[in-house]
């Protein structure tokens, strides 16, 4: 077997709705997309004061205009607001009719100066209502606004200048709302994706340190049982068995730092001359074919865990005497199975929690495109077999072909 030595670790629709929550109205992003929003409706507003004001106005179409401009740019900073209407909600429906008033009734006394104003409505429109509605609905509103105009001043050009602009308008006014809008959006996503890669981090933390320190934890315990037969009838095999629980106790600190790290790189080389120590600790007889070219370190990592995993779960499920591993090569594949007598009734079910166990090593061999799979055989024996491909599907070893071999 080519061996590996252990290095040093290396880096590893809701339905929408136009306000942003509370708790967003202060953020950076959202209040400069509403700023710029609440400017660029001002400016609209104000041109139609100037367009108005040129005409010189009574008392009486001034106050309709101001009550009229008001009204109208309060109901599309309402779009930025805690009480936003939902589309093609009550509310909704009641804006639309309230701005449709606004927007055409004062027409008699402003006349053409006051053309400019269907396009805030058509905009509302697009935000409002959904489907064929909302574009019905804007292009009825552009095709009034262009009748209103030829009324006026029936010049072809008039005409298409205000078909044009109209929709001009009604367009920038909807892609506003909804640039905003997503603006808000953007962020509570980018919050959300924090809160998942969190929560993804505490469950890689959780199966790490199940995966790798309870087979520390198996190891130790049945070494100090077995030193503690030992202690009287052997002594020196006693003091070898003291200074594995001592690399062994070792290696689970140096585990528990590359866990807490977010680090890990373990060896196969490693863990199978770990686990046929361990085995034969608990009297199991253990028989070891270990054959494949130099792995890259993912895959060496993905296949240690297993193995590591595999063997605790013959530690911790079952009474078995005898266990077989091993690791060939073929098809562009390496393959690692683990096989064992002494099964117990449901000997190696999948814990309770997510994420440990054969759910979590299953999760980790299918991230590299391979399978696990476990069960009991025709024969009685347990058995765990993971496939994992190799990059560029290299190397096609057989079983006393392969380039490598040895008894572990």
């Amino acid at each position: 077997m080519t061996a590996a030595t252990r290095s040093e670790p290396a880096a590893r629709p809701a339905r929408e709705t136009l306000a942003p929550p509370p708790g967003d109205l202060a953020e950076p992003a959202p209040l400069l997309a509403r700023a710029v929003v609440t400017v660029v409706f001002s400016g609209f507003a104000a041109l139609a004061g100037l367009r108005t004001l040129s005409v010189q106005p009574s008392a009486a179409q001034l106050v309709v205009f101001l009550v009229s401009v008001g009204t109208l740019l309060a109901l599309q900073l309402l779009h930025f607001t805690p009480y936003a209407p939902a589309p093609r909600s009550r509310a909704a429906l009641g804006v639309l009719v309230l701005e449709a008033v606004l927007v055409f009734l004062p027409f008699p006394l402003f006349g053409p100066t006051w053309i400019g104003m269907p396009g805030f409505f058509a905009g509302n429109l697009l935000t409002l209502l959904v489907g064929p509605w909302a574009w019905t609905g804007f292009c009825v509103v552009i095709a009034g606004a262009t009748a209103l105009q030829e009324l006026y001043t029936p010049q072809l050009l008039d005409v298409s200048y205000t078909a044009v602009s109209t929709t001009i308008t009604g367009l920038i006014v909807y892609g506003l709302i909804r640039l905003a809008a997503l603006v808000v959006e953007v962020k509570k996503n980018r919050a959300e994706l924090t809160r998942l890669a969190v929560a993804q981090e505490r469950l890689r933390f959780s199966q790490d340190l199940h995966d790798l320190l309870g087979y520390s934890l198996s190891a130790i315990t049945l070494k100090s049982e077995l030193t503690r037969r030992l202690v009287t009838s052997q002594p020196s095999r006693a003091r070898d068995e003291l200074v594995e629980i001592l690399e062994i106790s070792r290696q689970a600190l140096s585990d528990v730092r590359v866990v807490a790290s977010g680090y890990r790189d373990m060896s196969l080389a490693d863990e199978s001359r770990s686990g046929r120590s361990v085995l034969a600790a608990a009297d199991i007889e253990v028989s070891m074919e270990i054959a494949h070219d130099p792995l890259p370190p993912g895959v060496n990592t993905v296949l240690a865990t297993v193995l590591r995993e595999g063997i605790t779960n013959v530690l911790g499920h079952s009474k078995a005497e005898h266990c077989w591993i091993t690791v060939d090569q073929r098809g562009g594949a390496v393959r690692l199975r683990i096989v064992n007598d002494g099964v117990q009734p449901a000997p190696q079910d999948p814990p309770g929690r997510h994420g440990t166990g054969i759910e979590s090593l299953s999760a980790r061999v299918a991230a590299l495109g391979g399978r696990l799979t476990a069960g009991v055989r025709g024969d009685g024996r347990f058995q765990l077999e993971a496939r994992v491909p190799l990059p560029g599907g290299r190397g096609d070893a057989v079983d006393g072909t392969a380039p490598a071999a040895s008894a572990a």
